[in-house]
């Protein structure tokens, strides 16, 4: 999977990916250069699932409750 197409997938096909490929090498029965090639796929996957979650956060960050139970949203931008 090339890095145009794991840009596109949403956090949970992303992690869905990378589940599959930690099960792939867990079972320990692929070759050695497919082993290197899940891997660097892998890496790939994690760093674009981290990216997901700190774009998350940083909005999570600007809800805000009020109060009277409104809630608010900070635009810092």
């Amino acid at each position: 999977m090339e890095e145009n197409e794991i840009s596109k997938l949403s956090f949970e096909e992303a992690m869905k990916d990378l589940q599959r490929i930690v099960e792939e090498l867990e079972n320990g029965n692929v070759e050695l250069e497919k082993s290197i090639e899940l891997f660097e796929q892998g890496a790939k996957l994690r760093i674009h699932c981290e990216n997901k979650l700190k774009v998350a956060e940083k909005k999570i960050s600007k809800i805000s409750l009020e109060k009277d139970g409104e809630v608010s949203v900070i635009d810092s931008e």
